[in-house]
């Protein structure tokens, strides 16, 4: 039994803020309704390829980046733009303890499943809903993916190689990070109201903004520039704070080094070979190597690349000094100690076959994670849930679906 055993998340979220957030809250233990449209479904079915591939190697209608954000999930396909469709979403969040939603600003309030109207329905209900700036503000109203947040939020000002460089210029972060980033604050706010709710017995809502997620996460950058008046710029794999802290190219490939204090800076040198570094009076300190960083930065890129990166890495493990390779995908699948933690893991897909997962990071001492159900198929869970949870007949189901209400 996970730690949220027994809790019911109605999710009408889409894409993958939201639900990134319903998948961690699964992976707890919870239970999840997945409402999708009709036909369609969620909008990252058709977001490929790659697809999913059924038992034969055959691609599927499914890809692989729906299957990255829906596992533990049950799929019911309902239109909530009809009246019947509101009623069964109106039904469902009087059994749910959450509902989490990612329309525009104002959306579902048009179609009576806001969360005013829901509140009096449920009192205990805990309402999330996730937006591109937030429910209010001048922004409120306009739509927004990650990339545009990335942009707006100013993550992308200090990501890339600095002005100045070959290839100079601003760069996305390789995932949704600022989506990603949403949904764990998504669903840690979910299980603080819950937890809050044990006490005082009554639901909240939460407004959850990506722009406002990742502003907060640009951490020690946002206070560099608060403290300073001066904005940071990209320094490419370099550390604002730290020095030396950033890629090296060494003999064959690259190397990450990772400097996080003058102890380390002493062992580095020493493990290097470099002992004139460590006694120079500019780079004794922090401070003084990130003073100094043209210098030093210049005389560890000759450095470096005088050994392989394997060999570097060999060296200056055994000095505890922070480093690591900069793996492909291949490569990280295929490192020991991500094998070892079992990072990777299969689950069997409705379609044949078996298809990989990649486990919540988190191990609980006492409490199982629940991966016992892979993504779902569009609409598979519509039937059981409405018969289960609401009582319907076989009939109204069939009257619900010829009418175009469920898929």
């Amino acid at each position: 039994m996970g730690p949220l055993a027994g809790i019911k998340i109605l999710d009408l979220s889409r894409i993958l803020a939201g639900p990134w957030a319903t998948q961690c809250l699964a992976d707890f233990g919870a239970t999840v309704w997945k409402i999708e449209k009709p036909g369609s479904g969620d909008d990252t079915r058709h977001w490929g390829p790659p697809w999913i591939p059924d038992g034969k190697g055959k691609a599927t209608a499914d890809s692989a980046y729906y299957a990255s954000t829906n596992r533990g999930k049950h799929s019911l396909a309902i239109d909530f733009t009809k009246p019947a469709g509101q009623q069964l979403i109106r039904s469902l969040a009087l059994r749910a303890d959450v509902l989490i939603e990612n329309f525009k600003v104002g959306t579902l309030a048009k179609y009576r499943l806001g969360y005013d109207l829901l509140k009096g329905v449920n009192p205990r209900l805990i309402y999330c809903s996730i937006s591109a700036f937030g429910q209010d503000g001048p922004a409120a109203a306009e739509p927004g993916y990650d990339a545009m947040i990335q942009a707006v939020s100013g993550l992308m000002s200090v990501t890339g190689v600095p002005d100045g460089e070959p290839g100079a210029g601003p760069v996305k972060v390789g995932v949704a990070v600022s989506d990603l980033i949403t949904g764990l604050y998504a669903a840690n706010a979910i299980t603080a109201a819950l937890v809050e709710r044990e006490q005082s017995g009554r639901g909240e809502y939460i407004d959850l903004a990506l722009l406002d997620t990742q502003v907060a996460a640009l951490a020690n950058q946002a206070l560099n520039y608060l403290v300073t008046g001066k904005p940071p710029r990209r320094q490419g794999t370099a550390h604002p704070n730290i020095v030396p802290y950033q890629a090296f190219a060494t003999r064959d490939s690259w190397l990450m080094l990772a400097v996080g204090n003058d102890r380390q800076f002493e062992s580095f040198c020493r493990a290097a070979g470099a002992a004139k570094l460590a006694k120079d009076a500019r780079f004794r300190t922090n401070a003084g190597r990130v003073k100094n960083r043209v210098a030093l930065v210049s005389a560890l890129e000759m450095l470096c690349r005088k050994r392989t990166t394997k060999d570097w890495v060999k060296l200056l493990t055994r000095a505890s000094v922070p480093c690591g390779p900069i793996n492909d995908l291949a490569e990280t699948f295929a490192d020991p100690q991500v094998k070892h933690r079992r990072m990777r893991f299969e689950l069997p897909h409705a379609a044949g076959g078996k298809l990989p997962q990649v486990r919540n990071p988190a191990i609980f001492s006492r409490s199982a994670l629940n991966y016992s159900k892979a993504p779902p198929l569009l609409g598979a869970d519509t039937d059981a849930i409405l018969a289960a949870e609401l009582g319907l007949s076989g009939a109204e189901i069939r009257s619900l679906r010829s009418n175009g209400t469920i898929g």
